[in-house]
């Protein structure tokens, strides 16, 4: 892929405003919504559930990147492809059986994601590649926006993009990042191998969002 996906993290968004929301960055440009979903006990917050994602994707028109940041995957993963995501990104730290998982979610009709945590070996996605259809790399410790990017995420993207070479999939597989984009970090972790750039305080915190999708969308592999 050559094109750089922007996603924007409604995490950052107004929730009081919702609806409002959604529209405006699609009208700006998104190519998926991305949702967190926190359990308040893999990461210490509570987001949102499957009511929420149900009503969003009554409103949404691009793919809902669904997040679960949950201890328990294995168990709600597909209720959460039922309510509506079309991308499906769980944590291979929390997963008991991730290959089980990801052929399930495949056979109930999503995109399969796997998430590694900073302080994760790499090596702990390397069995699932050919099972997934993205790998998160998180730039920050999951739980809270507007955190500052970890400066050797672009070092890990790097290792991954040459792993998925190795294996022929670097068409196949996207490399997506989550946490403290923005247009200098985002250069940075497209320049090592990101295709998929996660951004919400930069985004949303911008009066026309259009701006921070366009700069994003414009750095090119």
């Amino acid at each position: 892929m050559t094109k750089v996906l922007v996603a924007p993290s409604l995490l950052a968004s107004d929730p009081m405003r919702f609806g409002d929301e959604v529209k405006n960055v699609e009208a700006a440009g998104a190519d998926w919504h991305h949702v967190d979903v926190m359990d308040g006990h893999f990461v210490p917050n509570l987001t949102y559930g499957l009511p929420f994602i149900q009503a969003l994707k009554k409103l949404a028109s691009i793919p809902l990147d669904v997040h679960i940041m949950v201890s328990n995957p294995d168990a709600v993963a597909l209720d959460y492809v039922k309510a509506g995501a079309d991308r499906l990104t769980f944590h291979v730290e929390a997963a008991i059986h991730a290959h089980r998982l990801a052929q399930s979610i495949r056979a109930a009709g999503a995109k399969v994601g796997l998430a590694a945590n900073p302080g994760t070996p790499l090596e702990s996605v390397f069995p699932l590649l050919e099972d997934v259809d993205s790998i998160m790399l998180m730039s920050v410790n999951p739980g809270y926006g507007g955190q500052h990017y970890i400066k050797q995420t672009a070092g890990r993207i790097k290792l991954l993009a040459d792993k998925l070479k190795q294996y022929g999939l670097q068409n196949k597989v996207l490399i997506e990042v989550d946490g403290g984009i923005n247009a200098e970090t985002g250069a940075q972790v497209v320049a090592a191998g990101a295709r998929v750039l996660v951004a919400g305080t930069f985004i949303f915190g911008a009066t026309d969002r259009a701006v921070p999708i366009g700069q994003l969308h414009s750095l090119l592999p």
